[in-house]
């Protein structure tokens, strides 16, 4: 047996007796009285041989005899009368004077005492010999005593450690950060199980690896500490694959977040710095902010703008900057990996504007190497390895000061590049490598079909915003009997464009109507319903129908086009693919506002009411009889008519701007309310107060478009009219005739005089011919020269052209032709016809 085993016997407690030549008991020891059980008393003096259980055995004892001593085991009677198996060992006593030994010790021990000692000695040798898990015993000053031969193979790491302190050769934190936990495990005795650190050494600050560290404390025979004892296991590759895989995840979520390029690309950035490097850009091409694809034959160069920076020096990217694309525009084709610089031999390289801003080195081209098949690029900058064909890295790489690594990866998607992911490292972190290349080429590849989602989002919104804005009308007018001013915001890009128009419309004898909608849904199918609505709004308007019968009609052509859809879909014969239906309902308020009588009437299709604020800075809603939504049927609509003094404002909206998911209706046009009296709509320009009423609803954050239409009211002065009674006597039309002229002289409009008394002498004598009755004669003057006729009859004037041979027939001819424009309305006394004429510029009403 190997003498390093004989540790089993030099403890304190071991039995031992002391034997002469002649195997007599000379001495023994009071750890052998409490082993047996035996005085010392009783066994000196007496043969060893008698203390066995059984004396035939002595032989065997000797067997293995040697002049150096030997050990075994063997069977002793106890004290009590029991067997007690033990282990020997003997060692000889030289005085150096005799050849052979005089004496000799006997140390002994309980058998399965011994057989544990050696497996504790194995079990720790062993420990102390393997590479795979590091060992480190620390005395109690936290100094190390004893290692492994493995202990944080890192360089910087002295040979001798015994005796040293881990500040010694660790960075400070690093040290402190392991001295604080192995400290508490002194003090407490409690365990450290799996705690992970990061050791850094002072020769190599930027390295390191990450630790898995456990440790407990070693206690002597008094039950003090004594030290810590630690195992440790280099978690490195595991902690950074899973830290690269938790951030692919992240980074996925960050992508499907949004369907905005911008909001895109800022989340992307924000993720990769700090959390991958200490600063990172994303860099996309000019077309695809506005919905546009990059050329994807890769021959031409693609100029990129730098749109997102992110991290502690992302002050050194500037974003909105011009860079020419420096990693490939198309993925590089399969080469034959043992052909030298096939892909840069095979691969054509676009041509480069020198000029152009952060271009690579004139003479060369994008890409200036072959990158990885077509994908990332890796810089290390504190290396002095050439990267480029001039041989200097590219211009992005040492874009950020201080950076000693850099990546670069580009965003393909079908074939296309779309951008490039930057990313860079500076300071104390480790240098990028292969591994950070493939992650960064993998959240690329799935950047780029998030960019591409978004930027085919993009062309759609933008196809169906510029539809709708195309079709709503400008968003301020001036008219003689109102100021309006409008403003829209369409929902954010994730809701898409609805279908919320506003509209103001010239009506006859001064009058405006004011209109606003809000069709169901979202989407081209909102916008194009929200434009036949609106083109049918103002035909109809132009009838002259009250708001009731209007909206009446208004709910037909819904339903009309609910029901021509529904046909359409079952007769497409498309198969399975789903062809999606219009929108079916819509809400519509339509108010008609007369200067003259300073009066609106209105009419609701299940939309909020509008807010009027007074002259008195008073705020109140109209209270309306609203009928159901447009598309329901069947159900009558009801008019309200309310007084409206000079200067008052209509404000009409959508419910986008009274619900926002914030709260309910109520609370919402209070809080409509308090906008108003802030945005002082009464003091200045309604098309400054209506930007103050939605200054902090941020376009691209609503759910619902918002759609407000603000309106203040203006008043005909009595002198610029002017109304008179006539019978049904053909001889008062000369008396017509005589006072528009007496009424154009006073208004100094002489040279409308002719077409005037023309135009209303062609209308008295119809309403006296045709209608019978009172007649009333009406001039307005406004921004133009009305003239208008109304009687008691509900039939339809109707312009024919007359025959040669025809005396009559040429009246409503003539109106036509001296007139701007004329027609007639229903009353509820009968019907109106009337003729308008524009005014000399000098004499219109401002």
């Amino acid at each position: 047996m190997e003498t390093d085993q004989d540790y089993p016997f030099a403890v304190a407690n071991t039995a031992a007796a002391l034997l002469d030549d002649a195997g007599t008991i000379l001495a023994w020891t009071p750890a052998a009285e409490a082993l047996l059980e035996r005085r010392s008393t009783d066994v000196c003096g007496r043969p060893v041989r008698d203390l066995l259980a059984d004396a035939s055995s002595w032989g065997a004892v000797l067997a293995r005899r040697t002049r150096e001593g030997w050990e075994g085991q063997a069977t002793l009677r106890h004290g009590s009368g029991r067997d007690l198996a033990i282990g020997f060992r003997v060692l000889p006593l030289h005085d150096g004077r005799r050849e052979s030994a005089a004496r000799c010790l006997v140390i002994g021990a309980p058998a399965d005492l011994i057989a544990k000692w050696r497996q504790d000695h194995a079990f720790t040798q062993e420990l102390f010999l393997q590479g795979r898990v590091g060992l480190a015993v620390f005395d109690g000053s936290l100094r190390l005593q004893r290692t492994n031969s493995h202990l944080l193979p890192f360089t910087g790491v002295p040979v001798d450690l015994a005796g040293r302190r881990l500040d010694d050769f660790l960075r400070a934190e690093d040290a402190r950060a392991i001295d604080e936990r192995l400290g508490e495990v002194l003090r407490s005795g409690t365990p450290l199980i799996a705690f992970n650190v990061v050791a850094r050494t002072l020769d190599d600050p930027r390295g390191g690896r990450e630790l898995s560290l456990s440790a407990f404390r070693l206690q002597g025979s008094e039950g003090r500490p004594m030290g810590v004892a630690t195992v440790f296991t280099d978690v490195t590759d595991h902690v950074r694959a899973s830290g690269r895989l938790e951030l692919l995840y992240r980074a996925t979520e960050a992508m499907s977040g949004s369907l905005s390029v911008m909001r895109t690309v800022e989340d992307l950035a924000g993720l990769l710095a700090p959390a991958f490097g200490d600063c990172a850009a994303v860099d996309l091409a000019e077309t695809v902010l506005t919905g546009g694809e990059p050329p994807a034959d890769g021959r031409h160069t693609l100029v990129l703008l730098r749109m997102a920076v992110a991290g502690a020096d992302s002050g050194a990217l500037r974003t909105g900057t011009a860079h020419v694309a420096d990693v490939p525009t198309r993925p590089a084709p399969d080469v034959d990996p043992s052909a030298p610089d096939a892909s840069a031999q095979d691969a054509p390289a676009p041509d480069v504007d020198p000029s152009a801003p952060d271009t690579l080195a004139q003479g060369t081209s994008a890409p200036d190497v072959p990158a990885r098949d077509g994908q990332g690029v890796l810089i290390r900058l504190d290396q002095d390895a050439p990267t480029t064909a001039s041989g200097a890295p590219p211009d992005w790489a040492g874009a950020v000061p201080g950076a000693h690594s850099a990546m670069a990866a580009p965003l393909y998607a079908r074939g296309t590049m779309f951008g490039r992911l930057l990313l860079w490292r500076t300071g104390s972190r480790p240098a990028l490598d292969e591994d950070d290349l493939d992650l960064l080429e993998e959240i690329a590849n799935r950047s780029a079909l998030a960019v591409d989602n978004a930027r085919r989002f993009t062309k759609e919104r933008r196809t169906a915003l510029g539809l709708q804005r195309s079709l709503l009308p400008p968003a301020t007018s001036e008219r003689p009997a109102m100021e309006t001013a409008g403003a829209y915001l369409p929902a954010d890009s994730d809701s898409g464009v609805g279908g919320d128009w506003f509209d103001v419309i010239p009506l006859s004898s001064a009058r405006v109507a004011l209109v606003v909608g809000d069709v169901a849904g979202h989407g081209l199918h909102a916008t194009a319903m929200m434009g036949r609505l609106r083109s049918a709004v103002r035909a109809l308007a132009d009838l002259d129908l009250e708001p009731e019968e209007l909206l009446v009609h208004l709910d037909d052509l819904v339903l009309q086009v609910s029901a021509e859809a529904d046909t359409w879909e079952a007769e497409s014969g498309d198969g399975d693919i789903p062809v999606p239906s219009g929108p079916a309902g819509a809400t519509c308020l339509y108010v008609v506002y007369d200067p003259v009588a300073q009066q609106c009437v209105m009419a609701s299709a299940g939309h909020p009411p509008p807010a009027v604020v007074g002259p008195d800075g008073t705020v109140e809603y109209v209270e309306l009889s609203p009928g159901p939504p447009l598309g329901v049927g069947g159900w009558p609509f009801e008019t309200t008519e309310r007084d409206l003094a000079p200067g008052s404002v209509l404000a009409l909206y959508t419910d986008g701007l009274i619900e926002r998911g914030e709260g309910d209706i109520d609370e919402g046009m209070r809080d409509l309310a308090d906008r108003l009296v802030r945005a002082e709509v009464l003091e200045r320009p309604l098309r400054q107060a209506r930007h103050d009423i939605v200054s902090d609803l941020p376009p691209g954050r609503l759910s619902d478009d918002v759609t407000l239409l603000l309106g203040r009211t203006r008043v005909v002065p009595p002198d610029a009219t002017a109304t008179w009674q006539l019978e049904a006597d053909p001889a008062l039309v000369g008396r017509a005739r005589h006072l528009v002229l007496e009424q154009l002289s006073r208004w100094e409009l002489d040279e409308l005089a002719f077409t005037t008394e023309l135009v209303a002498s062609e209308l008295v004598t119809n309403a006296i011919r045709y209608a019978g009755g009172p007649v009333r004669l009406r001039l307005i003057r406004t921004d133009v020269l009305t003239c208008e006729v109304s009687d008691p009859s509900n039939t339809q004037p109707r312009m024919r052209r007359a025959r040669t041979s025809e005396e009559g027939g040429r009246g409503l001819y003539l109106v036509a032709q001296l007139s701007h424009r004329w027609g007639s309305r229903y009353t509820r006394e009968g019907k109106t016809v009337w003729s308008e004429q524009s005014l000399p510029l000098t004499d219109r009403l401002r």
